[in-house]
C-alpha cells in the first residue's frame, strides 16, 4: 500500500445520524473513546499506507481542527481537500483527482469500516486486469445496502435493489486505475454508486469477496454497534 494513495470520502451531511452527533461530522463520530477517523487511519497505516487525501465538505473545519490536535496517525501524510459545495461521492473524487498521484488509488467511504486484508484486495485487483475493483462482503442482512451479483469469473454482473435477507454487498472500498478516475471526472457524475459503478457494462468491475467484519456508522443503531466491530472484531 505504500505506493497507493487513499481517498477517503468524508463530505456527507450525515442526516440520518444528526440527532445523535449534532454538529460533529460523521467521520468524527466517537467509537470506543476515539473519533472514527482515527480508527480508520490506523487501519490504513497498518497496511503500509503513506498518503491519504480526505475529501471533506460538511463541517470540514471540525475535521481539520481534529487533525491539528494531533490525534491522527503520525506516520501518514494527510491532505485535506474541501469541496466548495456538495458534489456527491463521484463529484468529490473528481474534485480531488489532481491530488491523487499514484497509478492505482484506493477509495474508501468515510462512514464504513471493514477489517479486510487490503494486501489480498490489491493482489486480486492486479491479477484481474480490471480498471476498477470493488471490495465485497457477505452480511446477514443486506436490506440496507443492496446486493452485488457476481459471476464465476469474479466480475460483477449487476447491482440488485435492496431486499431482506443475507447476501453479498458492496463494502464501500474500491481500487481504481488512473484511467478509470479520469473517465469519472470527464463524465461529470455525481454519485459514485448510481452514476458510475451501476452504469458500466456487466463484467467490467472486478469483485473481491473478503471474509471480514463490516459496519456502516450511518445510523444511530449501527454507530452504537461500531465499537465491537472495530475494536472487538464482532459481526455487525
Amino acid at each position: 500500500m505504500a505506493d497507493i494513495d487513499v481517498a477517503v470520502l468524508a463530505g456527507g451531511l450525515g442526516t440520518r445520524i444528526r440527532g445523535v452527533l449534532g454538529d460533529t461530522p460523521k467521520v468524527l463520530a466517537p467509537v470506543a473513546g476515539r473519533a472514527f477517523l482515527g480508527h480508520l487511519l490506523d487501519y490504513l497505516s497498518a497496511y503500509g499506507t503513506r498518503r491519504v487525501v480526505l475529501c471533506l465538505g460538511h463541517l470540514a473545519d471540525r475535521v481539520t481542527a481534529w487533525l491539528a490536535q494531533g490525534d491522527a496517525n503520525g506516520t501518514l501524510d494527510v491532505v485535506c481537500q474541501i469541496e466548495p459545495r456538495p458534489l456527491g461521492t463521484a463529484g468529490a473524487l473528481g474534485y480531488v483527482r489532481k491530488e491523487l498521484r499514484s497509478g492505482t488509488v484506493l477509495v474508501v467511504n468515510g462512514d464504513t469500516f471493514v477489517d479486510a486484508d487490503l494486501r489480498a484486495f490489491v493482489a486480486s485487483h492486479r491479477l484481474s486486469g480490471a480498471d476498477a475493483s470493488v471490495l465485497c462482503v457477505q452480511v446477514e442482512d443486506a436490506s440496507r445496502f443492496g446486493r452485488v451479483e457476481i459471476g464465476p469469473d469474479s466480475r460483477i454482473r449487476s447491482f440488485v435493489e435492496k431486499a431482506p435477507g443475507s447476501g453479498t454487498i458492496n463494502a464501500g472500498v474500491y481500487l481504481f486505475s488512473g484511467a478509470f478516475l479520469d473517465r469519472l471526472v470527464a463524465s461529470g457524475a455525481t454519485s459514485l454508486e448510481r452514476d458510475v459503478l451501476e452504469k458500466v457494462p456487466p463484467g467490467t468491475l472486478n469483485a473481491h469477496v473478503a471474509k471480514a467484519h463490516f459496519i456502516d456508522i450511518g445510523t444511530p443503531e449501527s454507530l452504537a454497534a461500531a465499537a465491537r466491530v472495530i475494536v472487538g472484531g464482532a459481526n455487525s
